[in-house]
């Protein structure tokens, strides 16, 4: 029996990070740009809000991040379950009941229990994590050789660009990347059910959806790397390094041959450059976290240990009175930084709470 490997750190460490811009570290950076003249708190604050359409901010790539990460989990999780000796029917099939319960908890999240089927929007960013992970993980399950795996990779990459730039979109033409007149728009229109989020289109709508499952079948290929090597090694940083160099040039190019990057429409060009930005992350949590002996994310780690559970709370429980209760006082004595103090209590209270459950071990797993 394969002795099961240790968890990673790094991986719980660096969801942990991108989860906390989630739900308010990016709010402490505009109360700072908003309590000071400081240039880089300015460009932080402009950082962390998304792009209209066209373009690439770092808020554009929070999301992204969390799905390629997803993508790494894959082997450490479904390896584990081979090894204990799961039939091809009971693997896939938790594979599409965790894609199915993420599509669910996502329409609970934009609001199902409302019982407004008329308004209710049935595309989410949850959902969308669950699909793109339905698709990913049976393509690694089903698919054991890498080159044939690779090949259903750059086929999903081909064919998302095939669609956004030669097929005609009725009533606009060939190649509009417009927010009306790209293939994503007329396809959400056309069978996607439900309210579309931006009118015209959903940013997690059905063709984002397939094209996000390439990013996280990316992540798979780095996720089986680390699996395979018994303890950390500096040839992996080069790796991951190397090849999130080589994405984002193949970004730049096809940006220079004017295929932009659009994260509403998840084009190829942003998947490139999210895959290879991610990838850089990866490398770099490994180094600092993995290979010291020294845990010192241990709070990131309590964040991206929970993150579905933390992201279902910010939509559930007020936790901004909580934190105003506890820092209000202190928040009014500090003139324009009263927003910066809330904003470090709201996250601290939402920490607070995570830790608690870390300690009882109280984990959503889905």
């Amino acid at each position: 029996m394969e002795q099961k490997p240790a968890r990673l750190r790094s991986l719980d460490a660096l969801r942990g990070f991108d989860m906390l811009w989630i739900i308010g570290l990016d709010s402490v950076f505009h109360a700072l740009a908003k309590a000071t003249d400081n240039s880089f708190f300015h460009l932080m604050s402009e950082q962390l809000h998304h792009v209209p359409w066209e373009g690439l901010r770092l808020y554009d790539l929070i999301f992204p991040l969390f799905m390629f990460l997803s993508g790494v989990s894959i082997p450490f999780a479904l390896t584990s379950r081979m090894n204990r000796g799961w039939s091809r029917r009971q693997i896939l099939l938790f594979i599409a009941r965790r894609a199915f319960i993420l599509v669910f908890l996502g329409m609970v999240y934009n609001g199902l229990l409302d019982l407004r089927f008329d308004t209710l929007r049935v595309a989410s960013v949850i959902g969308q994590i669950g699909l793109a992970y339905g698709i990913a993980a049976t393509v690694w399950y089903l698919i054991q050789n890498v080159k044939l795996r690779a090949a259903v990779l750059a086929g999903i990459l081909i064919l998302v660009a095939v669609l956004q730039l030669m097929i005609p979109v009725p009533g606009f033409g060939v190649g509009v990347l417009t927010p009306e007149g790209i293939f994503n728009s007329w396809l959400d229109r056309a069978i996607l059910p439900g309210r579309l989020h931006a009118g015209v289109y959903d940013p997690e709508g059905l063709l984002c959806i397939f094209s996000s499952a390439a990013l996280t079948l990316a992540g798979t290929f780095a996720g089986q790397v680390l699996r395979a090597a018994p303890a950390p090694r500096v040839r992996t940083l080069y790796w991951f390094a190397g090849a999130g160099v080589v994405s984002i040039l193949l970004g730049a190019a096809c940006q220079a041959l004017g295929y932009p990057p659009i994260k509403s429409a998840w084009t190829t060009t942003f998947n490139f450059y999210a895959g290879g930005i991610s990838l850089l992350l990866l490398a770099l949590f490994h180094g600092v976290v993995d290979f010291p002996k020294r845990n010192w994310s241990f709070p990131l780690q309590v964040v991206g240990m929970n993150p579905l559970t933390i992201y279902l709370l910010t939509r559930i429980v007020a936790f901004e009175p909580v934190a105003e209760f506890f820092a209000g006082g202190v928040a009014r004595l500090s003139g324009s930084f009263g927003p910066v103090v809330l904003a470090v209590a709201l996250l601290i209270v939402e920490w607070l709470v995570l830790w608690f459950l870390y300690r009882k071990k109280v984990f959503l797993r889905i």
